[in-house]
Formats: C-alpha cells, structure tokens, sequence
C-alpha cells in the first residue's frame, strides 16, 4: 500500500490551489466555499453508485465507489469521488466503519470513522442548541403561545441509544424547566444533517434554519426556528461544516467526504456543495446513494439533483453472490444455495428495472469475495447476460483500482449514451399521489395504506401550502417493501405509511413506513467491544 500524500498533492491532482486548504494535519482538509468559483464552469459528468437490498453486513457499495475511482484514475480520467461521512451509531453497532475496505477506502480511515474534522458533532451541537431555546421559550412565559404537546422537533446524539426513544425532561420540579414528552433521533436522521447537506451557501443555510418547523401554538399555527431568532446562532455552530471536506484514498485519488443524512431515513447521500466543487474540477465524479436503488438512488433522482440541479450520466448497481441467496432462501439457511441464488438473481433485475425506469441503463458491480465459487459466478453471469444486462466483476477490495478496471471501462462507454433524465412524480402531485407512485412504481406495491395518523398530516400539509414539497421515504433498507422479512422480489404487498413528518427547513416532507426507527439500538454483541487503542495511541478493531 502506498504512503498517503500531503492533503495540498491531493488536492493539486484535480487543480484545487493550496488557498483553497483549511488543513487538518497533514491529510485532511476543509476546502473554502471560494473554490466552487474558482473551478471551471463546465461540470464534469457524475456517476452515480447505488446497490441491490443488502444483508446486515452490506455489499462493499462504498469499498466498490472507491475502487471505481481509483480504477478510472488509472485509466488517466481526471476523477475524484464524493462519499458520506460516517456515523458513530453503525460504526459502534452492526456494520462498523464507512470508509470501505482492503485496498479500496478513504484514510486516515479511523479518523474518519470517528469525529473527523467535528462536522457531527457540530450538527449535534445546533441541533440541540435549537430544542434547548423552544424549552427555554416556553419556560420563560411562552410569548409565542407554544403548546408544549404539539413540540415536533426532537433532541439528537449520534450513537445507538434505544433508551433515548423517548423519554421525558424537565423532571425535579419547575426549576429544571417545562415537563413534557420528548425523544432522540440520531444525528443523520437530524433536518439539521439534511439542510447541511442541502445548503448551497451561508445565506441558504441560514435561511434553511429558520424555515425549520419545531411547533405549533395552542391555536394550531406553525411555529419555526426563526420564530426563536436561533437561526443565526446555528449558522455560525455550522460554519465551518458547511465547507467539504477532502481526503485521499488508498491509491491518492481525491474524495471528498460531508454530511451524513441516513439512507433509509434522510436522503442519503454526500452534500450538494461537494458534489459541485468536484464536479467543476474534474472530467468524471463518482458518487454514492445510500441502500438499494429504491431508496437512496430514487432520492437522488427524485429529490437531491432535482433541488440542486444535478446531472447523472451512469449508474452502477453494486450486487454480490452472498446478497442473491439471501433474498432467494428468503433469509433461511436450509434451502438449497445454488436454488436461492438463481431465485436471488431477481432482485437485482428489479433494481436493474427500476434505473431504467429513470431514463438510464445502469452498469451491475457484481462485488466479489473470496468464498464465491466458480458454478455460483456462471449462474450469474448466464442470468446477466440472459436478461441483458450491462455488468462487470468488481475485484476493488483486493486488487484496488486494479480489480476494478474492467467496472471502469463499461462505466465510461455508459457515459458515452447521451440521457434524458425521467422522474417518478411530478410536484405538483399531491401528497398521496407522490407516495402513491413511488410505492407502487419502484417498490412494486399493490396498493398504499394510511394510517389516521397519515392522513391527518396531509391535512396539516395542505393547510400549510407544504404539499408540492418532494417526498423522502423513511423505510427500512432490507426489502423492497416496507417489511424487511419481504425479501427478493416481493408483490403484491400492501405499504403502509405510518406517519408523515415535515422537514421545512430541508424542503421535503418524509412518509415514514412500517416500522422504521429514527434512532437504532445496538446489538447483543456490539462492533464497539473491538475497538480498542495502544500505548501510541493507534486505533485498532474499526473496520
């Protein structure tokens, strides 16, 4: 493995002056809002990754954007990535780390694992900053006539903590404030995480804050974070988390790396400013979108390059052999392996279906392990090239860009098919409508069920002029469905919307299905009991 650059070689690779650098030590930099001017005005073309539904350890979607990126490099295309920045939540939890693996991550990976330049932290600190002055307002003779049943924004922390579901504050007497109900979402399910990495600017981020919906007066009107005149206070905690940040991975390509919106909650996916700075200084930008296709990339059609008029030229679908028997055994061991893969297979045409659906043939990334055999590989590839389907081994982890060569080169014939971007709903849909369409559409459902709580929140939508906001489905990543036991490639099934919860501040209204969880619990065995540090205080155990 080569040495790391210098942060100022990195960010010389793609023509980023070092004025642009806020460093942090040798290989970590903030990059100065100033540098999206600088670059050139013609954007380079974006790439877009995205996967199959994943098993609980996910399939190497990451490991496999950056290994695309390193691969492109090599093949002499001015290229750098965009990824999320990690949460301690999974990386203490089941999954661990979020800077991919073997010979294709992001370094110095455990700083990046952990805080990182403190852009969670800061999204943490003005979150909480903001439910802080609503208590206060109301404790202090409530001017604004709040009604403390009707508070909507919640109290956030970014770790697994199921006892902070909800709980109650203010308890010991009226000295410790109002008592009231209250609950903890974990910070990439914050609005403040999404409305980071929605801003465009400090003037839209401040605008975006205040616009944040936090609840309503005894007479049943809106009460926002302006209203509080904490808008300004959670800028300036913002300051420096607005700017991207910019590493390097394992073979010195440029990533930049910021926010970290959730993919089955929030829009999943890196901020709207990284992706332009990269693309304005570079020929071609891989990106991610968090879980399956039918969350993560349908946001980034629907939602995110719809709000920041981003293009998408390609898609790549990441698979793996182990993910296809899965959902073809239905999660169950007994059944026969060779039976449940050729079965699992029709997972991944779905999603293969889906980005057709948006305007694009996609690229599948059959991501490869070393206990993948040779007859389970046939069975794919004769599955592939009977449904017609562009795809190409991924050996990234392992071999780096080296593994990923073949990937790269039908990603850039892809790039070479001109697109014409198609959407799933329109905003002037209405709200059902939206949901109704994506439901139906990309997950394949018969029919959509609201519950009473749904409905009542439409009803409030639309009596707030909120209903041609775009939709951000909270749904759980496992299924196409909204039931992770409905694996492969369900239908039939019927989706029920639980509640629908509005997210002003970021500029979308978020349909939450099933029984999805705004703040995860760890397991009986958490990734965090192997990470440890020794007397020189390196890391070990974050994977």
């Amino acid at each position: 493995m080569q040495a790391l650059l210098d942060i100022k070689e990195v960010a010389s690779r793609i023509g980023i002056g070092e004025e642009h650098l806020e460093r942090y030590g040798r290989y970590m930099a903030k990059v100065s809002l100033k540098a999206l001017e600088a670059g050139s005005s013609k954007p380079g073309k974006l790439v877009l990754v995205t996967a199959m539904n994943p098993t609980p350890a996910g399939e190497g979607k990451t490991t496999t954007t950056i290994g695309l990126g390193q691969a492109l490099f090599k093949l002499g295309v001015k290229t750098c990535i965009a990824i999320r920045e990690p949460s301690l939540g999974p990386c203490f939890g089941i999954k661990g780390g979020a800077t991919g693996g073997g010979r294709s991550k992001v370094e110095p990976s455990d700083k990046i694992n952990l805080l990182f330049t403190s852009d969670f932290p800061a999204v943490s600190a003005a979150h909480n900053l903001l439910s802080a002055m609503i208590n206060n307002h109301i404790y202090h003779g409530n001017e604004l006539g709040i009604d403390p049943y009707s508070i909507v924004f919640p109290r956030t922390i970014d770790m697994n903590d199921r006892s902070l579901r909800s709980i109650l504050v203010g308890v010991g007497g009226r000295d410790n404030g109002i008592l009231a109900a209250d609950k903890f979402v974990i910070t990439p399910a914050s609005e403040i995480m999404a409305i980071l990495g929605l801003s465009s600017s400090y003037e839209d981020l401040k605008n975006r804050l205040g616009n944040i919906m936090v609840a309503f007066t005894y007479d049943k009107k809106p009460v926002y974070a302006k209203d509080l005149k904490a808008a300004g206070a959670m800028a300036a905690v913002l300051s420096d988390a607005l700017k991207p940040n910019l590493v390097q991975t394992t073979e010195g390509v440029p990533a930049f790396i910021h926010t970290g919106p959730f993919g089955n909650i929030a829009h999943g996916t890196s901020s709207l400013i990284a992706d332009r700075m990269a693309l304005r200084y570079t020929d071609v930008l891989v990106t991610e979108a968090g879980f399956g296709s039918e969350l993560g990339a349908e946001k980034f059609f629907d939602l995110v390059s719809r709000m920041g008029d981003l293009p998408i030229d390609a898609v790549v679908i990441v698979a793996t052999i182990r993910s296809m028997i899965h959902h073809g055994s239905q999660g169950s061991s007994d059944k026969d392996e060779m039976l449940s893969l050729r079965e699992g297979t029709r997972n991944v045409i779905r999603h293969v279906k889906n980005m057709r659906k948006f305007g694009i043939e996609p690229v599948v990334a059959l991501n490869i392990f070393d206990t993948d055999t040779e007859e389970q590989k046939k069975i794919v590839k004769e599955t592939f090239d009977e449904n017609k389907i562009n795809w190409a081994y991924s050996e990234v982890y392992i071999k780096g860009g080296d593994g990923g060569i073949s990937l790269a080169k039908k990603v850039m014939e892809s790039l070479k098919v001109s697109v014409k971007i198609s959407r799933i709903y329109d905003l002037e849909d209405s709200v059902e409508t939206k949901i109704e369409k994506v439901s139906k559409i990309i997950y394949g459902a018969a029919g959509v069920q609201f519950d009473r709580t749904a409905r009542n929140n439409i009803a409030r939508i639309k009596r707030l002029k909120l209903d041609k906001l775009p939709i951000c489905m909270a749904k759980t990543q496992y299924s196409l469905s909204d039931n992770p036991a409905l694996l492969n490639d369900p239908e039939g099934f019927t989706v029920n919307v639980k509640s629908i919860g509005i997210s002003a501040g970021a500029g979308f209204l978020v349909p939450y299905l099933g029984d999805i969880m705004t703040m995860p619990g760890l397991p009986k065995a958490p990734a965090a009991e192997n990470v440890d540090i020794d007397g020189d205080g390196d890391i070990t155990g974050l994977f």
